[in-house]
C-alpha cells in the first residue's frame, strides 16, 4: 500500500470520531473501527462481512487487506495481522446495520464522490476548452503559413498534417 494518509471522519451528533485510513485511492477500516462508526458491536460487523461475501455481493481478496501491527504487550513485542476493510465493504455494511451512524455515514460518502465527480468534470472541461482554443489557434497558424507558400510540396503538406496530428 502506498501514499499512507490518515482523516478523521466524525459522526454528526460528534460523539464518535474514527482515524480513516486513506491508502491505494480507498479508505480503510478495521472491524472494531467500523463497529464503532456505525455504534454497533463487532461480532455483527463480523457477521455482515461473512453474508456479504457469501452472497458473492463483494469478493474478499479486493476488499481486505492484512496490515501487520506491532504493539508492546508488557515486556514483549508482539506482531498481529490486522483486517482493514475498503470503502466498498464500509458501505456494504453501512447498508446493512440500521443506525443513524450508518445513515449519515453513506450520506457523507456520497457527498464526497460527488464532489469529485463534479470538480474532475469541472477540471476536464477547462482543460479540454483550453486546448481546443490552442488547436484553433495553432491551425489558424499553420493556414497562414500554408496561405503565404505559393505552393507545397507533398512532404510538406504531410509535416504539416503530422503537426496538427500530434498537437491534438
Amino acid at each position: 500500500m502506498e501514499e499512507n494518509k490518515t482523516i478523521i471522519y466524525q459522526t454528526p451528533d460528534g460523539q464518535t470520531s474514527i482515524n480513516v485510513k486513506l491508502e491505494n485511492e480507498t479508505v480503510w477500516l478495521t472491524q472494531y473501527q467500523i463497529a464503532a462508526l456505525f455504534q454497533t458491536d463487532r461480532t455483527s460487523i463480523g457477521r455482515h462481512i461473512k453474508n456479504i461475501i457469501k452472497s458473492k455481493e463483494l469478493d474478499i481478496r479486493s476488499t481486505c487487506a492484512k496490515i501487520v501491527q506491532v504493539q508492546k504487550e508488557g515486556d514483549r513485542q508482539v506482531t498481529r495481522q490486522i483486517e482493514y476493510y475498503n470503502l466498498d465493504m464500509i458501505l456494504s455494511i453501512g447498508y446493512r446495520v440500521n443506525s443513524k451512524n450508518a445513515t449519515a455515514f453513506r450520506m457523507w460518502a456520497n457527498r464526497i464522490l460527488k464532489d469529485f465527480l463534479i470538480k474532475g468534470y469541472a477540471v476536464y472541461h477547462k482543460i479540454t476548452a483550453q486546448k481546443f482554443d490552442e488547436l484553433k489557434q495553432l491551425v489558424q497558424v499553420l493556414g497562414r503559413t500554408a496561405k503565404n507558400q505559393e505552393s507545397l510540396s507533398p512532404d510538406e503538406a504531410n509535416a504539416l498534417i503530422h503537426v496538427v496530428s500530434d498537437y491534438s
